[in-house]
């Protein structure tokens, strides 16, 4: 774990993990989340010969805030993490919040990115032939509506889930996040997934809100590049049992990233990516590396 400082004089906190000598991945987390890794994805890194550098988005942990961020704006954070690491070429990775920011990385780093995979990344808010909120679990809607209504709805929203990660034992997580549970997440959300679920989300949010708060509103706004401008290879993968992120979301941008490989797979939903999918991710990505 280190810091790392940005061209504007912000300060970003930085974790590595996996094979020190391995090809770099960047780590993009959901929201919220911190830059808290996984142990069995830093398990198959190891094996694969991977470098997983993941950091802080602004506000979040140890990062400085960066108030009116728009999701763009994270590439030159990446560029400023992968420039004091002494990275020159690397991969990108994001899950769920994670998603926009590295397709966004992707777009505009794209002399130095080498491929790039978005997982269940939610699509731009407004987007033409898009219902953004169908098949949305309600916390999520409710999270969004928040945003969209006032910062001060948006905070007490914020606040109540913070509590209630707050309270919640792994056991509980369930409970707390039962809106946006399909039948595939249901089955994935316990023992090792709870227990880094609780522990990425407090690490992330328990000194400030305003990561999550900006995230949120990010979202909400227009991203700041162009999709149409990705150039480099970008696998997207997305589950039909989704209620973090819905289907929709999934089919939209998988009809509108230039040249994706895009899986949309019926067996999946929001946690199982993440549980279950990262080692073929993992080799998606070192493939494209190395051609």
């Amino acid at each position: 774990m280190r810091k790392v400082t940005t061209a504007d004089g912000r300060t970003l906190t930085v974790r590595e993990g996996g094979d020190p000598d391995g090809v770099p991945v960047l780590v993009l987390g959901g929201t919220p989340s911190s830059s808290l890794l996984y142990e069995p994805h830093l398990r198959d890194a190891e094996e694969k010969g991977i470098r997983l550098i993941a950091y802080d988005r602004p506000g979040y942990a140890g990062s400085t805030r960066k108030k009116g961020r728009n999701v763009a704006d994270c590439a030159a954070d990446v560029a400023s993490v992968c420039d004091a690491l002494g990275v020159a070429r690397f991969c990108v990775r994001g899950i769920s919040g994670g998603g926009p920011h590295a397709l966004a990385t992707a777009a505009l780093l794209p002399d130095r990115v080498a491929a790039a995979a978005a997982l269940a990344p939610v699509a731009p808010f407004g987007a033409e032939d898009l219902d953004f909120f169908e098949g949305m679990g309600e916390q999520n809607v409710e999270d969004v509506r928040a945003a969209l209504e006032s910062e001060e709805a948006h905070l007490a929203v914020l606040e109540r889930e913070r509590e209630e990660l707050r309270a919640a034992s792994p056991e509980q997580l369930v409970e707390v996040l039962k809106t946006l549970l399909g039948p595939a997440d249901l089955e994935v959300l316990t023992g090792r997934v709870a227990v880094y679920m609780l522990e990425n989300a407090r690490a992330g949010v328990e000194g400030s809100l305003d990561g999550w708060f900006d995230d949120g509103v990010a979202f909400t706004q227009p991203w700041g590049f162009d999709l149409a401008s990705i150039r480099v290879p970008v696998l997207h993968w997305q589950g039909e049992q989704d209620k973090f992120v819905p289907l929709g979301h999934g089919v939209w941008l998988s009809q509108h990233i230039p040249g994706v490989e895009s899986r949309l797979s019926p067996e999946d939903g929001h946690l199982t990516l993440f549980e279950h999918r990262m080692p073929e991710v993992h080799a998606w990505l070192l493939e494209r590396f190395d051609a």
